[in-house]
């Protein structure tokens, strides 16, 4: 009997194993197919429209001063920012002030979105912010990105054809220096990004959008319903590209990479994070989220090795299992996200990949979720508030 199930987990792991090669090998392939893409360079000004900028805002986080500085510039004709906050006396308020004060012809203007249209307060304030914005373009992206001069030019360009609906980018997390925050960094830059391009490759471009940015025309949000459709909503950036793809407009990757800056976590809010990152998929593509489990080849080797005895056949795989996950982090880690970072922490990829695998198993046990201080139910992607 004992035997039987060793020869069963033995087979699975096997399985597991090659299925997580496969995946590495199409991430590499489809960052190859990413990098080879024409990218227009040389676009006269008259083609990029004014934009309205909007950054909701709620707490503080790291390095968030720098990161609101860099959309001030910004080497772009004209643009306003608009911050959104719920409450007048949120930390962030003098931040904002201060930004103010430092860039006065920077059109910025702080907003106090003071209804609660539903369970996600991020949409509730951009539904406000949006009313108030002078411009038919919008550009959302989360409070802690970061972002080179040439970003709201690279994102508008694709915006130039008609057929784009909407535009979003891939992005690098710059770590927060304890071991949990290098984790994710390292996940975000070696597998997130990874999956993203292979989705890209597999469905023809992407069909959803990314927190990083969001950038659209006015006329494609009203046409999905606005934000108020999505105020309920988790995964917001998923489902805003989502619905803008079934109206038969493409999703766009830009050419440009940012940043965001991770918390110094601890292994609590580390598994916070992820388990809400990991539910919000689950709920927004199940079939695919399921899927996922395919792609953990490095544990699964890892498994068959263990199961296997250290025979010869177990200690090969691992080896091919290993060098595929290495050249997919360089590839798509190094290469398209020029992130030095994982040259220096290739050692974690192992551990953040057995991790993920169990947060993967540990994200259907449950549906409760964590997000800024406040406990929620995820149904169906949407969010229920839990009452204190």
């Amino acid at each position: 009997m004992l035997h039987s199930l060793a020869r069963i987990i033995e087979v699975g792991a096997v399985l597991g194993a090659i299925s997580g090669i496969a995946y590495y090998l199409l991430c590499i392939w489809s960052a190859a197919q990413f990098l080879k893409r024409n990218v227009v360079t040389d676009v006269a000004e008259s083609h990029f429209p004014p934009v309205s900028i909007l950054k909701p805002l709620k707490g503080t986080d790291p390095e968030m001063y720098e990161s609101f500085r860099s959309h001030c510039l910004q080497d772009y004709p004209e643009f306003e920012i608009v911050f959104g906050v719920s409450e007048n006396d949120d930390p962030v308020v003098e931040i904002v002030e201060r930004l103010k004060r430092d860039f006065p012809g920077v059109d910025i203007s702080l907003v106090l979105c003071s209804r609660l249209l539903g369970s996600n307060i991020k949409v509730s304030n951009l539904a406000q912010m949006a009313q108030i914005a002078k411009h038919d373009y919008l550009l959302v992206n989360d409070s802690d990105i970061r972002v080179p001069p040439d970003y709201v030019k690279r994102v508008m360009r694709p915006l130039r054809s008609s057929h784009v609906g909407l535009v979003t980018c891939l992005y690098r997390g710059i770590a927060g220096g304890t071991v949990p925050s290098s984790l994710e960094a390292v996940g975000i830059s070696t597998d997130f990004s990874g999956g993203v391009l292979a989705a890209r490759f597999l469905e023809g471009g992407v069909r959803f959008g990314l927190g990083s940015t969001l950038a659209f025309r006015r006329r494609e949000l009203q046409a999905v319903g606005g934000f108020e459709s999505l105020v309920d909503h988790l995964a917001d950036d998923y489902e805003l590209g989502a619905k803008i793809a079934e109206q038969g407009k493409s999703v766009e990757l830009a050419d440009v990479v940012v940043e965001t800056f991770l918390p110094a976590y601890s292994w609590r809010g580390f598994m916070e994070h992820q388990l809400r990152w990991a539910r919000s998929v689950r709920d927004s593509r199940r079939w695919g989220y399921i899927a996922l489990g395919l792609t953990f080849g490095v544990p699964w080797a890892l498994l068959a090795l263990l199961v296997a005895g250290t025979r010869g056949w177990a200690w090969a795989l691992l080896a091919a299992t290993l060098l595929a996950r290495c050249g997919m982090a360089v590839v798509v880690g190094w290469k398209v996200l020029s992130d030095p970072q994982v040259m220096r922490r290739w050692w974690l990829i192992p551990l953040r990949d057995i991790v993920a695998l169990f947060l993967w198993i540990a994200s259907f046990a449950g549906h409760k979720v964590r997000w800024r201080g406040d406990s929620y139910l995820l149904k169906n992607g949407k969010l229920v508030r839990i009452r204190a």
